[in-house]
């Protein structure tokens, strides 16, 4: 559907391996390469956007941005477009499919009886934690996190949150949600969901320090930006016991894991299915077909990042 569609915009070239294009590849690709629809694997960095004397839009296929070079795209004249608002839901599915993994340890119980090792119940078997009532702690409020409360409030957790801006009283009362300091949030949570962008800022927005803060009963969910978390960090606290478990979606250095996070039993791994369902993707193809579209009449682009682009 959306490569039908696309076709019917301009000529499509589609990288031919089920892979990240090497640098040497994008940066051959793109010698006559007006349009480019990158995905997040894809380093599109100043070196990159240089060898492109011909290119005018980068239709992301995706909300992030932080593996493009803004900066220098705005200063060539390269517009930049995103995929926002289609992905709230699929990624708050995978953040509490996590959540329920790690807590319940179904991974750690579906391996046991694969392995054969399951040899009669028992009351102290795979204890872990609970739901109904426990604090789920939301650092991010955007559309992903508010998707996270409505899962919430159906398991009768209680959440807070932290989040840059803070909520009106009204939004906050709507929601149903507190809003605590992220020192004193990471303290409190019993489930820590990460949901912000990746910025100079929040990278490695938790790492040592703030694991320490966390209760050792806690669980840590990543379904954002793999450098939120210092996976090495991480790896010493699930190993020593600072926290009980964690839910891993994206990692620090994709498609890399940390050795060390492979060799634990407490930690779920997914490799970044966020948006990986049929109707999500086909919603975010759609949208950067608008964006093509926009871009090939004229038109004002429907989701432009750096809007202070030269329109020469």
């Amino acid at each position: 559907m959306v490569l039908e569609r696309l076709r019917s915009l301009c000529q499509v070239h589609i990288n031919p391996n089920d892979r990240t294009a090497t640098r040497e590849e994008l940066i051959e690709a793109l010698r006559d390469v007006v349009i480019l629809v990158p995905s997040g694997p894809d380093d599109i960095d100043a070196e990159v956007l240089e060898s492109a004397p011909k290119l005018k839009l980068i239709a992301n296929f995706g909300v992030g941005y932080n593996n493009i070079a803004v900066e220098t795209a705005t200063r060539l004249g390269i517009a930049l477009t995103n995929t926002p608002g289609v992905l709230a839901d699929a990624t708050a599915d995978i953040a509490w499919a996590l959540l329920m993994n790690a807590a319940r340890r179904i991974g750690e119980g579906e391996r046991m009886i694969r392995a054969g090792e399951w040899k009669c119940w028992g009351p102290l078997q795979l204890l872990g934690g609970d739901m109904a009532g426990s604090t789920l702690g939301i650092i991010g409020m955007g559309n992903i996190g508010k998707a996270m409360v409505r899962r919430a409030k159906g398991f009768t957790m209680r959440v807070i949150y932290w989040n840059r801006t803070r909520l009106s009283p009204e939004q906050e009362k709507d929601l149903g949600i507190e809003f605590f300091e992220r020192d004193d949030l990471i303290r409190e949570a019993d489930y820590l969901s990460l949901h912000v962008a990746l910025t100079a800022e929040t990278t490695h927005l938790i790492s040592s320090r703030e694991l320490e803060l966390m209760k050792p009963s806690a669980y840590l969910i990543n379904t954002t930006r793999g450098p939120v978390v210092d996976e090495k960090a991480l790896v010493d606290a699930l190993r020593e016991g600072k926290i009980a478990g964690a839910g891993l979606d994206v990692f620090e250095n994709e498609p890399e894991v940390e050795a060390g996070l492979m060799e634990l039993e407490n930690v779920v791994l997914t490799p970044h299915l966020g948006s990986a369902t049929i109707g999500t993707r086909t919603r975010m193809g759609m949208m950067v077909a608008d964006n093509i579209e926009a871009f090939l009449k004229g038109q004002p682009y429907p989701n432009l990042v750096n809007t202070d682009v030269s329109k020469d």
